[in-house]
This record gives structure tokens, sequence and C-alpha cells, in this order.
């Protein structure tokens, strides 16, 4: 890769720390868009999955931070909450003129700033639909973010699926609970679904795709219409039938109740990353 002054990064060019499956979901997407590998970086210290990389993407990543990242004029931090401070360190000198955005659980944006010594910071709370263009992902960005790279943002996470400005970054930590560890639901809820079909006399295969299915048509509906879901529940169950029974266990069950607090239980554990690795 050619090298860059540190004093002229590259409009074009953007650094991933870390190359998991969040960062390959924005990865494959920057590529279909029509961005040259060659504009890529990654700095990725597990040799397994360097390798994946340069299988998946024909780009060959990193083991650790070098001067080439002052080539960067984004830098994407893809890395774990706990491993963040630690990557920061490494990293932070050669990228304090990029701008920076970040898909790390509940690490807050001052801590970054302390860590990274810059104040263009973006949060992003991403969830793995990204991996085949159905992401939702929530973007909270510090006042020193230009309209400029919000935009810059923008064209990154746009081919992940859609996307959310929020006003507070305090927001995120709902966020993270609802849509962020939201796909994880729905899977819970998908396995429940194809075991309970395969009891009644189904084969896996056929209550998998019954089961997938359903939810797929029914975001589809939800997101189509104008109504809230409690109506589109409603026009579904007439009482006394199949669906009225099934939604009355649920109720006297409590599912609905502890879902809730199951949601708010990922709000805590938001925060407390936040407290536990964020401090500056």
């Amino acid at each position: 890769m050619t090298s860059v002054p540190a004093s002229s990064p590259s409009a074009d060019n953007i650094a991933f720390i870390g190359g998991g499956n969040m960062a390959s979901a924005i990865i494959g997407g920057l590529l279909k868009q029509g961005l040259p590998a060659s504009q890529i970086q990654i700095v990725e210290p597990w040799a397994e999955q360097r390798s994946k990389l340069e299988a998946d993407f024909g780009i060959t990543a990193q083991a650790a931070p070098g001067a080439g990242l002052a080539a960067a004029a984004l830098v994407v931090w893809a890395v774990k909450p706990q491993t963040f401070r630690q990557a920061a360190q490494q990293a932070g000198s050669y990228t304090r003129q990029a701008l920076h955005m970040s898909v790390a659980a509940g690490i807050r944006s001052s801590s970054m700033a302390a860590w990274l010594g810059t104040q263009r910071i973006v949060r992003a709370m991403p969830n793995t639909p990204a991996l085949v263009g159905q992401g939702m992902t929530a973007l909270f960005a510090r006042a020193a973010v230009s309209a400029a790279d919000r935009l810059a943002v923008e064209r990154v996470i746009q081919p992940t699926g859609e996307l959310l400005w929020l006003d507070q970054e305090s927001q995120l930590d709902a966020v993270t609970a609802l849509s962020g560890s939201g796909p994880a639901y729905v899977f819970y809820f998908l396995e429940a679904m194809v075991q309970a079909g395969s009891a009644m006399g189904l084969s896996r295969e056929q209550a998998h795709q019954l089961a997938v299915q359903t939810f797929v048509g029914a975001s589809a509906l939800a997101k189509a219409s104008s109504e809230p879901p409690e109506t589109l529940r409603e026009r579904v169950t007439s009482k006394g039938g199949t669906t009225y029974a099934a939604l009355t266990a649920m109720e006297q069950s409590g599912v609905k109740q502890h879902f809730m607090q199951a949601i708010q239980a990922a709000n805590q554990r938001a925060a407390e990353l936040g407290d536990e690795y964020g401090s500056a």
C-alpha cells in the first residue's frame, strides 16, 4: 500500500481496527459501492481472522497498527469494549487527524476522546443483519463532528441497512438493548418456534422455513403499515381462536413482562460496560 504522509490523509482511505463480523459487513458494503480494496486498511490481531479477510475481500490485514494508518481519513473502531483502551493506546498516535467511528458497545465518546486525542468522534450501534444489508444502526456525533463528517459516516453505513441519528449519547444504551442485541431475541423466538414445530410433527427444515418466513413477513408488514403493532396483532387474533389461545398462554406466563425486563437488563449492562471499560 502506498504510504501517505501523516499530514495528508486520503479522503477515500478507511482503516478498521478490528476485522470481525461487523467490520466485515461494513467492508463488504464499501466494496459493493465501488471503493477499491486498496483504500481499506485493517488491523486484526488474530491470524485466522486475517486469513478470512484476505479470502473474502482480497485485503491483507495487519497484525498490529503502524504508520500507514496516518493515511486514513476515517477510522472505524470495531473492537470489543474490554480491548478498546489498549487498542486506542496502540493506534491512536497514528490517527489523530482522522474522523473516528466506534461500533463498540458501552464505551462513551468522552473516553474515546481522551484516549485518541481528538473530538471528531461518532458512536454507532449497528446490528448483525448488517451482514445481509438489512441492519439498523443508531449514531451519535460529538459537537466537533462536522456536517461533512456526518455525510462521510452515512456513506459508510448506508450499504448495511438503515440509520438513525440520535441527539443524546445516553440513548445509545437503550439502542444497544433494543436493536443492537435485538437479533438475538428474534433468533431465540425462532429457536422456540422451530422446536415447537418439530415437537408437533413437522420436520426441522419445514418448521425452520415456516418460522423464518413468518418473522420476515410480519416484519415487512409492520414496516409497511402505518398502524401500531398492537393493532396488527389484534387483527390476527379472533377471540376463542388459535391465536387467542397462544397469546392468552403467553400473557398468563408473563412473557411480555419478562421480555421487557430482559431488555432492561441489556440496557443496564450497556451502561455498566461504559463504567467498567471506559474510564479515561
